[in-house]
């Protein structure tokens, strides 16, 4: 399986197992002349697999070697909000990138798809699963940082977060100032620009 893809096509295979979930998946492929879709049983031959998951825990996580067991396989998930898994795990697994159901457009969809390949916009910047954006593989986000910056995407007040994470005030400040650290963003602001650009929230 190529690592860096260096035609204007991408290769996207889908794992989706409800019908009506892999039909519209399919269809954003296919709205993008950039991508192409590859059969199920081609799936080596993929530069992304996009995998649709409710709520990726361990278990979930544990399926992605079974669709692939290629070392160079790239992920993307997409899924409901309800992250479980390990960050760490999920990036070992090969998960490189992560787009929430009700984001999933198919300009977002088409973009976190590139990105992941190594092509087009976001080519090269680590997204991922909590990986940092020119920041390098080690720079994630761990899910407790996503939850945070997502809630001030939303326009919460940081004791509003606090008590809707059930976190004191401080912890969200300590949270918050680690993942601006990881990504190397300035503010707020600029961290929550960050995890949109990167599909992470």
């Amino acid at each position: 399986m190529p690592h860096q893809v260096v035609t204007e096509t991408v290769r996207v295979a889908i794992h989706a197992p409800a019908p009506l979930v892999r039909a519209g998946l399919a269809g954003f492929v296919a709205l993008d002349p950039r991508l192409r879709e590859v059969p199920q049983d081609r799936i080596r031959e993929a530069d992304v697999i996009v995998v649709a998951l409710d709520v990726p825990d361990a278990s979930a996580l544990d399926l992605l070697p079974r669709l692939c067991d290629e070392p160079g396989a790239r992920f993307l998930l997409v899924t409901g909000r309800q992250w479980r898994a390990d960050m760490t795990a999920a990036r070992k697994r090969g998960v490189r990138a992560v787009v929430w159901w009700d984001l999933c457009s198919p300009d977002v969809f088409a973009r976190s798809v590139r990105a992941v390949a190594g092509t087009g916009a976001g080519a090269g910047t680590g997204t991922g699963a909590g990986a940092g954006a020119g920041t390098g593989a080690g720079a994630g986000l761990n899910s407790r940082e996503v939850d945070v910056l997502r809630l001030i995407a939303e326009g919460r007040q940081l004791d509003e977060i606090a008590a809707e994470l059930s976190y004191s005030e401080r912890t969200v400040r300590y949270i918050l100032y680690g993942a601006m650290k990881r990504t190397g963003t300035r503010n707020r602001a600029h961290a929550v620009s960050y995890a949109i650009r990167a599909g992470l929230i």
